[in-house]
């Protein structure tokens, strides 16, 4: 029987891997993306007055090569936070999840946490390029994200726990209870939410969705790795004294 610690460390490997492999897929479907966004933001910052046009020359505290580098760095720490708290979430949640592979339970684990983490709040507020948006709402922004964030797990535990309860009517009752819960949650937090659009009418549409998938695909690889990987990592395999048996 493994041990906390044990699917803890392979929880912080796996994540450490999946973070770099993402930070991969950013640096090469986001960095161009925002560079244009960028470009396209100084492009349009000719009417300043002279003390924004002052503020505007001033050199950033990080240039975008630095940027560039420490993006590795932060997917790969995201990544490694993001593996122990699956670990955590693993050893917690393993008796309720409805099979008898830890294969299997790793990667509906994975499943959920990509749907309440990343969808729900993608959806409702999809990222935006870091040249886009109003400097003074970051807070109002930050705080409806986190909102959603909540909101996204919510409807996990919805889905589930109105699963569970229809399972007695058969299978087809049990899928059609996850779903109802699942997406009338969200459905009813989307419709008290309110609405945010900061992008310029004048921001070309299709680099803003690029972005937007850009980010949504890096999160994806994140997660599917990290379920991929922790699947592997748990699945139990015949011991040798089994094996020379048979």
């Amino acid at each position: 029987m493994r041990t906390f610690g044990s699917l803890l460390v392979r929880g912080l490997i796996v994540g450490l891997f999946a973070g770099l492999l993402a930070g991969a897929f950013a640096y090469a479907t986001g960095e161009p993306r925002i560079d244009a966004a960028i470009a396209i933001e100084e492009a349009g910052g000719h009417a300043h007055t002279h003390a924004e046009e002052e503020h505007h020359d001033e050199e950033p505290l990080v240039s975008r090569d630095g940027q560039r580098a420490g993006l590795f760095l932060a997917t790969s720490l995201y990544g490694v936070a993001l593996g122990g708290l699956f670990a955590v979430a693993f050893t917690l949640l393993r008796r309720k999840l409805r099979t008898g592979n830890d294969a299997y339970a790793a990667l509906g684990l994975a499943a959920a946490g990509f749907v309440g983490v990343v969808l729900v709040p993608f959806l409702k507020y999809p990222p935006n390029p870091p040249a886009v948006g109003d400097p003074e709402t970051i807070t109002r922004r930050t705080v409806t994200y986190l909102l959603t964030l909540v909101i996204g797990l919510l409807a996990v535990w919805a889905g589930g726990a109105l699963s569970r309860w229809a399972e007695r009517y058969g299978d087809l009752a049990r899928l059609a209870g996850g779903v109802v819960g699942l997406v009338g949650t969200v459905v009813a937090a989307y419709l008290i939410l309110p609405r945010i659009n900061e992008v310029p009418e004048a921001f070309p549409a299709t680099l803003l969705w690029q972005f937007r998938f850009a980010s949504l695909g890096t999160q994806a690889t994140l997660w599917l790795l990290l379920g991929f990987g922790y699947a592997v990592a748990v699945e139990r395999r015949p011991s040798r004294s089994k094996v020379v048996a048979a």
